[in-house]
């Protein structure tokens, strides 16, 4: 190690060390990583000969500010300093164990520079190479049976010497706990990481609420990941013209409108949000079916506000709807109990105001864009099932009943396609087979001295399952939709032994195409048509024709542009692209193509 000639002689890496230090300070990630700090002794004997940085159990990191290397090297070698304490390789100890030995040292290297790999900090003075997978333990055991690879050999930060060490603490207090303070600091480094991908940048003076969202990205991982997706609205006079009193949740935007003038405390403004969060994650909005629309809101408030009472969230504000003799009911049965006294309900105020819903069915008439480009059902499903996951194993159990309505969004809607092959089990069985001891098995050539029975079909006229087809093929219709809803159409009759369906094309009248083999269906029909729509007479057709059974169902696959029909009391069904409606109420059962 290089030592200064005269007094006046500065160190000359110092500066390129405090330029690392700042390089490091800048990064993402460990400007929250700050374990250790320097010794500030330039001739401190703890220097390294030939390396840059030792790092001791006491937290010393000991700068060897008399050798050169660029800024980013010396950021590299800070870095992996820091985290031999974090990682737990030399705790602080007033005896410190054992030192290791050189399998030992060379593993915790190579652990601590596949970690920094992958957050990209500073410049590594190696080559590149591929850092090998497992604990220190692992690879320390394995190198000990079949030597240290060379390449591996030399990878810390101190040249060839070893470059961490233990030393006893001889501090006042308890001695620190390096990889307590590095888990905490590291959920701060990806708590802060979550709010910039989600476009909120972290300010000097925070706003209450800001705070109070940050909170939960950061410490309450039920809703951690819907609040990194979520952004608030505060904006008074907008709160004023829309009538919020305190907040108000639009699931389809991803945003939560609150009125910054509510004087609410902090723990307030969590419990607030919260309640917001848990509006949109659990689709209140899109689950009000045929009810009212403020009473279900009120039913959902009173549900919300119990599990979070339960859960401790926060502090819930005066005036909010909380009733403790609910605790265990679900949204259904609070509304369901409510419902017969409308009169006083009416009366009741969420946090948006008396007589008003919290729950946004409607885009607010402001300008904005949406904040999410996933599909918002997958994002809060998806979200809310990890957040039970995460809160379950770090703060604990949930109310009964979020817990249930959570692990019900881990069982999505059953696909069309499934739906559509379940009402071909119920409606178009497969043929029975039948055997005969005339007609010997031909499977059972190998042991031919015993008799089995053959599959055989009689040669008598019998009926065959069947069923029909009314296909919309009017100028709305779209060519694609009509290829997939065939395509599975004759996938599920192959698969039951039908033989042919009767297939009946209608526009503006119909045309009866006869009985089509199911295999030509999705690839040989030629679509006639293309006019208008008038579905009822192709329907009439079938329910007319001598030659089609009784008790054969009937499939409609139309765009939904069509008069109202009747096919009672015949079995069918409807087939519609996504998003579509009939024009009136259907008997049968609906399947969306998606």
């Amino acid at each position: 190690m290089a030592r200064p000639r005269g007094p006046a002689q500065a160190p000359p890496g110092a500066q390129d060390a405090l330029r690392g230090h700042e390089i490091l300070n800048a990064h993402r990630a460990f400007q929250h990583i700050r374990l250790g700090s320097s010794c500030g002794n330039a001739s401190c004997p703890r220097l390294p000969r030939t390396g840059l940085v030792r790092v001791d159990s006491s937290g010393s990191l000991h700068l060897n500010v008399w050798t050169r290397a660029e800024p980013e090297v010396w950021a590299w070698a800070i870095a992996h300093a820091r985290l031999h304490l974090g990682f737990g390789h030399i705790p602080a100890e007033r005896t410190p164990g054992p030192e290791p030995d050189a399998a030992l040292a060379a593993a915790r290297c190579v652990v601590v520079n596949r970690f920094l790999s992958g957050f990209k900090v500073g410049h590594t003075p190696f080559a590149a190479q591929e850092w090998p997978e497992g604990d220190e333990e692992t690879l320390a055991g394995y190198w000990r049976a079949t030597g240290i690879p060379e390449h591996f050999l030399g990878r810390g930060t101190a040249g060839e010497e070893r470059d961490h060490d233990q030393v006893p603490y001889t501090g006042q207090v308890d001695p620190p706990d390096w990889t307590a303070s590095f888990a905490r600091q590291l959920h701060e480094a990806l708590a802060a990481s979550i709010l910039v991908a989600s476009g909120r940048e972290q300010t000097e003076r925070k706003r209450v609420w800001d705070a109070a969202l940050e909170w939960f990205v950061s410490s309450f991982p039920l809703l951690g990941a819907i609040a990194a997706r979520l952004r608030i609205v505060a904006d008074a006079e907008f709160a004023r013209t829309q009538h919020i009193a305190i907040a108000a949740v639009d699931a389809s935007v991803g945003e939560i409108y609150i009125n910054p003038l509510a004087g609410l405390r902090p723990p307030e403004w969590r419990f607030v949000l919260a309640h917001e969060m848990l509006h949109a994650a659990l689709r209140h909005g899109d689950r009000v079916g045929g009810r009212d629309p403020y009473l279900w809101n009120v039913a959902c408030d009173y549900v919300i506000n119990g599990w979070l009472v339960e859960l401790g969230v926060g502090e819930m504000p005066d005036g909010v709807l909380y009733d403790a003799e609910l605790a265990g009911s679900s949204a259904e049965q609070v509304y369901d109990r409510i419902a017969h006294d409308l009169r006083r309900l009416r009366k009741l105020a969420t946090l948006r105001g008396r007589g008003l819903g919290d729950v946004l069915t409607e885009p607010l008439p402001r300008p904005g864009e949406a904040v999410a480009a996933v599909d918002l059902d997958d994002f809060y499903r998806k979200a809310l099932i990890d957040g039970r996951v995460l809160h379950l194993a770090r703060r604990g159990l949930l109310p009964s009943g979020l817990d249930q309505e959570i692990r019900t969004l881990e069982h999505p809607p059953i696909p069309w396609d499934a739906r559509l092959a379940r009402w071909f089990d119920e409606h178009v069985q497969p043929e029975e087979p039948r055997r005969s001891y005339a007609r010997a098995s031909r499977r059972q050539s190998a042991t031919p001295d015993i008799a089995r029975p053959g599959r055989y079909r009689p040669t008598e006229e019998v009926p065959r399952r069947t069923f029909g087809v009314v296909l919309d093929t009017s100028g709305s219709m779209p060519a694609r939709l009509l290829g997939k809803a065939l395509g599975a159409i004759a996938s599920y009759a192959l698969a039951r032994d039908v033989p042919a369906a009767r297939i009946v094309y209608c526009d503006a009248a119909p045309y009866d195409a006869g009985y089509l083999p199911v295999e030509q269906i999705a690839g040989r029909v030629r679509v006639r048509g293309r006019g208008g729509t008038r579905l009822q007479p192709g329907i009439d057709l079938l329910l007319r024709a001598g030659d089609f059974p009784a008790d054969a169902p009937i499939l409609v696959i139309t765009d939904g542009d069509c008069e109202p029909l009747t096919v009672r009391p015949r079995e069918h069904a409807y087939l519609l692209p996504r998003g579509r409606a009939l024009p009136f109420t259907p008997r049968g059962e609906v399947f969306e193509l998606r």
